[in-house]
């Protein structure tokens, strides 16, 4: 018996420890999990909204710890393409091509709208209907300042087609009342792409803002990668584009192990106060150093897109592997630089990490760490998506992945990528434990949790049995005044059985786990 005391005090031990040291989360293995996008609410960050194809909608109300998924529906079809965006009011859109049910296939983008963290959507509205016409590849961004949504997106003449007179162009529209109603969609390119969605294609058009309001918007085509820009909020852009790289090989990959694979462009600008304020960056992957080497690419302009760096690599790997589907994002609070790739750096088959790359200077160095538990092996008849997704803000980051292991896809992110930069007041603060007790324990019956707020912040309580599986949700992230608080689980009103449970109480960032007895 002490034998099997001990095995058990021991496997809870090592659960907890690697709870409190959590790293992949695996957010849904359900059908859809490709072609992910994240984002969260700076003012909350414990809320977070994801979504992936073709109609798979997720939200986490604790940091992204642990996730409830739903089905995207609207009048209009919900055709994958997940782009999350958020407001100054902290309210979610749910950008997605459509299916609708009297029309064409992807002949709008569909914006929906949640106010309520993620759990319910509007049926939405949507953007550059026009004709038979195919509506593909959108993105978009939110101007804080002037509330505006600015739209992104390439328009085909016929999706597919072969014919020289059929074209792809880069397409913009934006809303000034919050995603309720849109402006007709105009076209910001002016060198025209083909339709087989290949390099030739005009695509990767994702806008960013500017300190001063600015649109800028870069693209991957004919002539490698162009940038554009509005100073005017979208009313009139350049008569031409401004080059930033020939993208040698195109952006149409092929990378073994992978159904199809793209090198398309990022765009983001630094609106911190750091001294890289104003810098526009352009993230991307190509294969100008062989076909059996795919490297992360970034350029910047720190003169508002005029002129721009030459390409400076991300990965800091030896030459002659492949790091695929780049994304990046900017944390605005200190103008760190946030990648998230897949890498083969540390096999010779096609075995796959996820790696992490941070730049704190403005893109001048970086450094590379993985942060998938464990590498997996895609398979190239199973569609593994066209990208990943990264958000970042005050040191909270937040990537988003496809894992693949054969034919079978799951979606995962991390949450241990949480080192705030902060004074070294709120160093000091942030390194006070937690002041929770619990008592009695072990228990018969009622068990009470005592805390106290020195200041208002969100709490949530949550109830685990042995295996680490949520069972009961006492208190969900809701804002709390300062005070102090008791919060009582019991045994019996549960329905719950003897044995061992935890409890974790989380506080803001802090959070406590209570290992508990019912007898």
């Amino acid at each position: 018996m002490r034998i099997i005391f001990i095995t058990i005090l021991g496997f809870v031990v090592c659960w907890l420890t690697n709870s409190l040291q959590a790293q992949n989360v695996l957010i849904s293995d359900s059908l859809g999990t490709a072609e992910p996008s994240i984002n969260f609410d700076p003012s909350k960050p414990n809320i977070i909204v994801a979504g992936s194809n073709t109609a798979s909608q997720y939200y986490s109300h604790d940091y992204g710890k642990t996730w409830q998924r739903q089905t995207l529906i609207s009048p209009y079809g919900v055709w994958g393409d997940p782009v999350i965006e958020l407001d100054n009011k902290g309210h979610f859109y749910f950008f997605h091509l459509s299916n609708p049910p009297q029309g064409n296939w992807i002949d709008r983008i569909v914006c929906q709208k949640s106010m309520d963290g993620g759990k319910t959507w509007t049926e939405g509205t949507y953007t550059g209907l026009n004709g038979t016409k195919a509506q593909d590849k959108h993105w978009s961004c939110f101007d804080k300042k002037n509330k505006i949504m600015y739209l992104t997106w390439t328009q085909f003449d016929k999706y597919g087609s072969v014919q020289l007179t059929d074209k792809s162009n880069i397409l913009f529209s934006k809303s000034t009342d919050f995603g309720e109603t849109w402006s007709k969609a105009k076209r910001i390119n002016r060198v025209s792409g083909g339709c087989i969605d290949d390099d030739n294609t005009t695509e990767g058009a994702v806008p960013a803002v500017g300190p001063k309001g600015q649109v800028y918007v870069a693209w991957a085509g004919p002539n490698g990668l162009t940038f554009n820009k509005s100073e005017d909020q979208g009313e009139s852009w350049l008569n031409e584009e401004t080059f930033i790289d020939s993208m040698p090989g195109g952006w149409d990959l092929d990378v073994p192990g992978i159904y199809r694979a793209n090198g398309l462009p990022i765009t983001k600008c630094d609106l911190s106060t750091a001294q890289t304020n104003g810098t526009i960056y352009v993230n991307w992957t190509d294969q100008r150093n062989g076909l059996d080497d795919t490297d992360v690419w970034l350029a910047k302009s720190t003169d508002e897109g005029e002129t721009w760096s030459k390409p400076i690599r991300v990965n800091d790997d030896l030459p002659g592997k492949h790091q695929f589907f780049t994304w990046m994002d900017i944390d605005q609070t200190n103008g760190y630089l946030y990648f998230v790739f897949y890498d083969r750096r540390n096999y010779t088959d096609n075995m796959t990490d996820v790696y992490l790359a941070i730049s704190k200077d403005g893109g001048k160095t970086f450094e590379n760490k993985k942060i998938s538990d464990s590498p997996f092996e895609p398979s190239a008849t199973v569609f593994f998506g066209d990208y990943t997704n990264i958000r970042a803000h005050n040191g909270m980051v937040r990537p988003i992945w496809t894992r693949a292991d054969g034919r079978f896809l799951s979606l995962w992110t991390d949450v241990s990528l949480n080192a705030r930069v902060t004074t070294e007041a709120n160093q000091k603060e942030n390194s006070i434990d937690l002041r929770a007790t619990q008592y009695p324990n072990p228990s018969k019956d009622v068990t009470h949790f005592s805390y106290k707020l020195r200041e208002s912040d969100f709490v949530s309580l949550r109830l685990f049995d042995f295996h680490g599986r949520l069972i009961y949700t006492v208190i969900d992230f809701k804002k709390t005044s300062a005070g102090k608080y008791v919060e009582s689980i019991s045994k019996s009103e549960l329905g719950l059985s003897d044995g061992i449970y935890h409890a974790v109480l989380t506080v803001g960032e802090k959070e406590k786990t209570f290992k508990m007895v019912f007898e």
